[in-house]
């Protein structure tokens, strides 16, 4: 399992996640990752607080995560209103 930094700048408005640190087996199931709830993202049927599609994503690998870590959301960085 390997960590990644996901994030968007598309959608900058409260309420909002600019980011997160994921764990995923490689960069395209991170890119697939919901900040909010760890769950793969339903493009365009998905609550309004990330963006609107996998092409606004950037990712960048960051390491190797600890033996036994499971798929997920390590951290997020969320914009309250």
């Amino acid at each position: 399992m390997k960590l990644f930094l996901i994030s968007q700048e598309e959608n900058n408005d409260y309420d909002t996640y600019d980011c997160a640190v994921v764990a995923a087996e490689n960069e395209e199931i991170a890119k697939e990752i919901n900040p909010s709830d760890g769950l793969p993202m339903v493009w365009g049927k998905t609550s309004s607080s990330w963006c609107k599609s996998a092409d606004f994503v950037s990712v960048e690998y960051l390491g190797e995560a600890k033996d036994g870590t499971e798929q997920g959301v390590i951290c997020a960085s969320f914009n309250p209103g």
